[in-house]
């Protein structure tokens, strides 16, 4: 799907926290610029049910984590990890009781949920964004159903 500004990476990013539920993961690929960012600040700003929430950046803490009223939720950025090895002293596991954000899912290799939902992130030449979403068609049907995507 085309994403003609910020505004729709924001409105698609709302629409997905809506409907998440605990052990959700939600994975964002895509290159420097391409949006990931600006989603999960708008999917952790609704999720949390707070539109001030300060959403840094994970890139150099790894994870940071937000109560939501549903459960918490982590988002990971897993730019600088090493490899999977080292999600378990992030607390990993722990995380995944709850919704779980990945940027840089690439270095989860092994470790990447079979039934996980996910954003590939793009930017055309022209500047035009867009995003294609894969994974569980049940629950990718859902998602078009109630976002109108």
């Amino acid at each position: 799907m085309i994403l003609d500004n910020e505004a729709a990476t924001e409105h698609l990013a709302r629409m997905l926290a809506k409907l998440v539920v605990p052990g959700d993961v939600i994975l964002l690929s895509g290159p420097l610029g391409a949006g990931k960012s600006v989603f999960a600040r708008a999917f952790l700003r609704t999720a949390c049910d707070n539109n001030l929430l300060e959403v840094p950046s994970p890139t150099y803490t790894l994870v940071q984590t937000y109560s939501a009223p549903v459960c918490s939720m982590s988002h990971f950025d897993l730019w600088r990890l090493s490899g999977p090895e080292e999600l378990e002293e992030l607390g990993w596991e722990e995380a995944r009781e709850g919704v779980v954000l990945v940027e840089w899912p690439e270095r989860l290799e092994d470790l990447t949920p079979p039934d996980a939902l996910h954003l590939t992130f793009s930017v055309a030449s022209s500047g035009e964004r867009s995003v294609a979403l894969d994974g569980n068609a049940a629950r990718l049907d859902a998602i078009r159903q109630s976002t109108g995507f």
